[in-house]
């Protein structure tokens, strides 16, 4: 398996939204961000217009070098006064390629996108407890919990962990 992470486009958008098959995955996918399903290209667009604009919101895909997209995610400053940490968010892979390990590779491409890009000791982010493939994925490659919270979905409230990973800086 040999992929690559390149910057999200437009034309993206539409493919993502393909691969949220039922209302559940929109919700474990995107929380209370969208609110929508079925989900279109157009919505992950709109969505995402403003806060790229922002410069503290960098969406990213997978390529595997075949050049099939395997996977997205979102890196973000969480807090506008702090810049010391980014959050991992909108985490999917393609359903092809579900449980064949692309989700550890991605995640392992992502951590070194953050060491080299941005400035940060640590990066987080949240899981739903009813995602526990996707929360092993997670501890797979060094995330830790660190808190539980409960989420108030459209479809109930959830719980959610939150995971962190700290960053080895070279000083």
């Amino acid at each position: 398996m040999q992929m690559i992470l390149r910057d999200f486009v437009k034309e993206d958008a539409p493919i993502i939204a393909g691969w949220i098959r039922s209302e559940d995955e929109l919700y474990k996918w995107s929380a209370d961000r969208f609110n929508k399903y079925p989900l279109s290209g157009d919505d992950i667009n709109e969505n995402y217009d403003p806060q790229i604009e922002s410069g503290r919101f960098h969406p990213l895909m997978a390529v595997e070098n075949s050049g099939e997209v395997v996977g997205h995610f979102i890196i973000r400053y969480p807090r506008a006064d702090d810049d010391s940490s980014v959050r991992f968010g909108f985490v999917i892979v393609n359903p092809a390629f579900r449980g064949r390990g692309y989700g550890r590779e991605m995640l392992r491409l992502a951590i070194g996108y953050v060491k080299d890009n941005f400035p940060v000791s640590r990066i987080d982010l949240g899981v739903f407890e009813n995602n526990e493939t996707a929360r092993r994925c997670y501890e797979a490659v060094g995330f830790k919990e660190y808190n539980r919270r409960e989420c108030r979905m459209p479809i109930g409230t959830w719980n959610c962990t939150d995971m962190e990973l700290f960053i080895e800086t070279s000083s």
